[in-house]
């Protein structure tokens, strides 16, 4: 692994002035490295950071990754991580005119990974200086410690997804923003979600009315507000009252609490365990957002290596080979998910019905699929809005709010199931829906979406008690076991969970569970489980 010569050093620095001509926004300072395909293997395990800490799973990735390359070997363009500065990483056998469609699209990663309020956490933080000196403390704990040094680092990474990532977001938030008041964030923040549990428009309401109040009567307006407050919601003073006696507490995730008050993490002996949770723990957090905004990311970067490539005289030439190579990275699947390809069409069919003012009132109200083809009020604020979009969106609401109806007949989309021909025995693969209703949640299974698990803050110095907040999706039964035990390590006592699981009849597919009077599908059944590990030994009970 080395730097890139100045040869391919100078068209990076000319693809950037393009890049910024064209809006995009990102540091100065950018580290680009040639790697053959066996350094790409290696890196990969480690998300392309060398200086990130050794872990056994990393060699097993890398034994893993290899058998696969021998058997389909495959050549991987680029690599880029968020890093201060920017680093990434080029296959050493590329030509001059991929490098330049290369450069673009590791640009529109940066230009995402710098703008996108999902990462803000990471943008005044050094990833590569912070890993390397955790690396050299689990080394030294390692010689100290031995083989206990991975059992923490494993029992840590069983529940490093459930990191408070979003609490961390609010802190950052909170501190680079004006701070409101107590009386306000207690309002919005816990009255009238955990007290009142209002509606989504009943909170946007209460919302709409602060700002109101804000407006009209400016530094006094929040007196005003609350003075109503006080007359819609008699109880809220009384609540508020007792919400500052008890005193805010911040948050704490799971790792986070078991850092905190594990009597066993807080034996004299066993105080060198938190600074390695701590380390894992952190590592989660800077790589949620990327987890998270995979489709839009990878869309982006699609994006501009297109726009920006088939407008640089460097493409002369070399027209196929361009076409070649994009269309082997964007295509649309059949079945399955690209996300390079739903994310480039997304960006792009935003740009274009935002032209076209599909996202007006007037357009929504049309019936006639004829006058909603040929609707186009000529507007230029595409391009404004999809740097919006890359700004304030994740994958998440992306999805949401932008595959509708218009963009799956545009595209042809649809959703795909399989049936199993008895005559053959092979599957057979269908169109089951063009709806987008379908497609959505089709795509909204498919993202990342860690479960909730809430802690009893009475766990102090017994049992420690979790409760799973049930949103339609059972935990995984193969890993409970397992993660229970590293949790009862950690904590140092016994663990209980508790979990909602579908009654047997109801885990059968929708056809096999029967129908109702209605001639519907009998809906799931779930059954509160409680699942209990002491002394490694896990016990199930079904309440």
């Amino acid at each position: 692994m080395e730097l890139i010569n100045q040869h391919s050093k100078k068209i990076m620095e000319g693809c950037k002035e393009r890049a910024r001509d064209a809006g995009l926004r990102f540091d100065e300072q950018t580290l680009e490295y040639v790697v053959t395909n066996r350094d790409m293997l290696e890196l990969s395990p480690k998300v392309m950071i060398p200086t990130l800490y050794d872990y056994w799973v990393h060699d097993v990735e890398v034994l893993k990754e290899k058998g696969k390359y021998e058997l389909y070997p495959g050549n991987p363009y680029e690599t880029v991580i968020n890093t201060r500065p920017a680093i990434s990483f080029y296959n050493d056998n590329n030509p001059d005119w991929l490098n330049v469609m290369i450069f673009y699209h590791v640009l529109g990663h940066i230009d995402f990974f710098q703008n996108n309020l999902f990462f803000r956490h990471t943008w005044d933080y050094d990833l590569a200086g912070q890993a390397l000196a955790d690396k050299r403390l689990i080394a030294r704990l390692r010689s100290e410690k031995g083989r206990w040094v991975d059992y923490v680092i494993e029992f840590t990474r069983g529940i490093d997804n459930l990191v408070g990532y979003y609490n961390t977001l609010a802190v950052v938030e909170r501190s680079k923003a004006k701070r409101e008041s107590r009386r306000f964030n207690y309002f919005f923040d816990v009255f009238l979600q955990q007290v009142r549990k209002v509606t989504p428009t009943e909170y946007m309401e209460e919302v709409e009315r602060y700002n109101d109040f804000q407006n009209k009567f400016e530094s006094r307006g929040e007196a005003h507000f609350f003075a109503e407050v006080a007359k819609q919601y008699p109880e809220f003073e009384g609540a508020y009252r007792s919400y500052r006696q008890k005193g805010e507490r911040p948050k704490m995730d799971l790792i986070e609490f078991l850092i905190a008050h594990s009597p066993f993490l807080n034996k004299t002996e066993n105080l060198w365990m938190k600074s390695v949770m701590q380390v894992v723990r952190s590592t989660s957090v800077y790589f949620q957002p990327q987890i998270r905004s995979k489709i839009m990311n990878e869309g982006w970067a699609s994006y501009w290596h297109e726009t920006l490539f088939l407008q640089d005289e460097r493409i002369n030439g070399h027209e196929v080979d361009f076409a070649r190579i994009h269309a082997n990275v964007t295509s649309m699947p059949r079945v399955g998910l690209n996300p390079y390809a739903l994310g480039l069409r997304l960006f792009q069919s935003i740009e274009q019905f935002e032209n076209k003012g599909h996202y007006s009132l007037e357009f929504e109200r049309l019936k006639s699929t004829t006058q909603r083809q040929n609707f186009d009020q000529h507007q230029k604020t595409g391009r404004d809005l999809i740097f919006d979009v890359r700004e304030n969106y994740n994958d998440f609401n992306f999805i949401n709010e932008f595959v509708d109806q218009d963009f799956i007949d545009q595209h042809q989309l649809f959703v795909t199931d399989r049936r199993l021909d008895e005559d053959r025995m092979v599957w057979q693969y269908y169109v089951k829906s063009r709806s987008s209703e379908d497609y959505r949640a089709m795509l909204m299974a498919s993202l990342y979406h860690p479960p909730t698990i809430e802690i009893d803050d009475r766990s102090t110095g017994s049992d420690l008690s979790l409760s799973h907040v049930f949103e339609g999706k059972p935990l995984v039964r193969d890993f409970i076991s397992n993660t229970l035990l590293g949790i009862e390590y950690l904590w140092g006592a016994p663990v209980v969970l508790e979990t909602h699981e579908p009654a047997p009849n109801s885990s059968l597919p929708a056809e096999s569970r029967g129908h109702d009077s209605e001639g519907k599908p009998k809906p799931i059944q779930w059954n509160k489980v409680i699942y209990r590990m002491e002394n490694r030994q896990l016990s199930r009970t079904l309440v």
